[in-house]
């Protein structure tokens, strides 16, 4: 095996769980890739076996928050895109991709929206779960009665922080929207009509 070293692979065996192959595997492919594409480069940038250790293990740390498949994907869209070998500000934007991809509006955009979406807010129509999310963290009372100037860095915060997970691969949940629960009933027997009315009649001594 050619990860960073056997001490890398238990770190990350620890904080991957069972995914720890196939995220080290992942790097391992994503510097293949990169050899092969940006060969002078590459060996200039990596120039001997501790660097590229050194590296391998920055990158994957990095990374954690990436699926393998998200990495490769990335990998990918660097060498589609770029002539130069990139940076590890660069591969974690290509692993996040733009935020238009994902379906996310732009920041105002978003808070106008969780502003502006009546209630219920659950069954509102909204152009992404993250932006309900953000409204919701942010309290739609809060939203809704105090001034743009203290309501939207709340706001973003929350929007940002959802966003970078939703680039980052995770699928935020849908709204919650909940549903009175009609228990059914079931009409009385003639009998028992009589004997409740009895009763009733008992405990008003008529």
């Amino acid at each position: 095996m050619t990860a960073a070293g056997p001490a890398e692979a238990d770190s990350d065996k620890r904080s991957k769980g069972p995914m720890a192959a196939d995220y080290i595997d992942a790097i391992n492919q994503v510097f293949a890739l990169f050899r092969i594409n940006y060969h002078n480069q590459y060996h200039a940038a990596f120039g001997d076996t501790q660097l590229l250790t050194q590296a391998k293990k920055l990158w994957a740390e990095t990374l954690l928050d990436f699926s393998p498949e998200i990495i490769l994907r990335g990998a990918k869209k660097a060498i589609e895109q770029s002539d130069y070998l990139p940076t590890l500000h660069k591969m974690i934007g290509y692993c996040q991709g733009s935020p238009e991809l994902h379906g996310l509006p732009d920041i105002h955009s978003a808070y106008l929206e969780a502003c502006r979406a009546p209630s219920p807010k659950a069954e509102y129509r909204w152009s992404h779960p993250a932006v309900y999310h953000a409204g919701k963290l942010s309290d739609w009372f809060f939203l809704a009665n105090n001034a743009e100037r203290d309501t939207f860095p709340v706001f973003k915060g929350h929007y940002l922080d959802l966003c970078g997970r939703v680039l980052r691969g995770e699928e935020l949940p849908p709204p919650d929207v909940k549903k009175l629960e009609q228990a059914p009933q079931t009409p009385l027997s003639k009998e028992e009509n009589l004997k409740r009315l009895a009763e009733l009649r008992q405990q008003l001594q008529l």
